[in-house]
């Protein structure tokens, strides 16, 4: 049996040295999936006894679970954090843990997202309003420095200025929901998303029905907002009633009245006016019965 752990050197920083010392205590080998030729081709030349530890951020995870749909893997695959939000590791481990943990069982039967016509599967969250416009900032950044992205301050920037709030149509199950004015619309798989803010407190990745989670942060002054929106670090926000609403289901579909920036686990898609985000968990289930 082989131990091959992948690795994005991208995430986080440079952490490639790092990786491959990790590779060296455990006797793996370490392969660059910026390099090599696809999953298909990866899995199709190991052995299914072998084992898989993907390192990486948010990002990494989310290409990982697009890019092997449908391909056939029967390995076990572990996972260590290696990027700058991490939010996947922050709901199913520990403060203390620092060793790879199986994910087979969250990475199956995943929610799909469909946005400007393409279907995506996502692990933490779909994200849209000024967290989809952190996260093109954020791009934005990157693009022009190596110095780590504070979405926080981002955020605050936004919320203060930056960042026009407009009215949207959330639909759960067949049942709309309108608000005038919308800050953030994000539907939740996990509990955390955008670099630690525990957005969906009660949400449970491992749930046998698949539930999800719309998090609506509506209606709210920019005062009232910037009192609240530190909140939601601890998902404490919840108990602003008034200006948050959650709504759970597994048919999801958000409409904004303008063009917002959306992001699918970290990754940023621009101008875009309504996503659906569905279960696919609830879907097999509801096929069994």
């Amino acid at each position: 049996m082989s131990t091959y752990i992948l690795y994005n050197p991208l995430a986080g920083g440079n952490n490639e040295e790092k990786i491959k010392k990790l590779a060296a205590s455990r006797g793996a080998e370490a392969v660059n999936i910026t390099e090599f030729s696809g999953y298909a081709e990866f899995f199709g030349g190991i052995s299914p006894e072998d084992d898989i530890i993907l390192c990486g951020g948010d990002g990494t995870l989310n290409k990982f679970i697009n890019e092997t749909e449908g391909i056939e893997c029967g390995n076990d695959i572990y996972y260590m954090p290696y990027g700058s939000g991490n939010d996947f590791w922050h709901d199913i481990s520990t403060k203390d843990n620092e060793e790879p943990i199986k994910i087979n069982d969250y990475i199956k039967d995943l929610p799909e997202v469909t946005v400007n016509g393409k279907t995506y599967r996502f692990i933490n969250g779909v994200g849209f309003g000024i967290d989809g416009y952190c996260c093109e900032v954020g791009d934005k950044l990157k693009a022009t420095s190596d110095k780590p992205v504070n979405y926080t301050a981002i955020a605050i920037k936004g919320l203060l200025y930056a960042y026009k709030p407009c009215g949207a149509t959330v639909t759960v199950d067949g049942v709309a929901h309108r608000y005038k004015k919308v800050w953030i619309a994000p539907t939740m798989n996990g509990r955390y998303y955008g670099g630690g803010m525990n957005a969906a407190p009660s949400q449970d990745r491992l749930s046998e029905d698949g539930a999800l989670t719309a998090v609506l942060f509506h209606d709210s002054s920019k005062l009232k907002t910037l009192m609240v929106f530190p909140a939601i670090f601890k998902g404490e926000h919840i108990k602003s009633e008034k200006v948050v609403a959650l709504h759970t289901g597994y048919d999801i579909t958000v409409e904004f009245d303008e063009p917002r920036a959306l992001q699918i686990d970290g990754e940023t898609i621009l101008g875009v006016k309504s996503y659906r985000a569905v279960s696919k968990k609830h879907a097999a289930v509801a096929e069994t019965i």
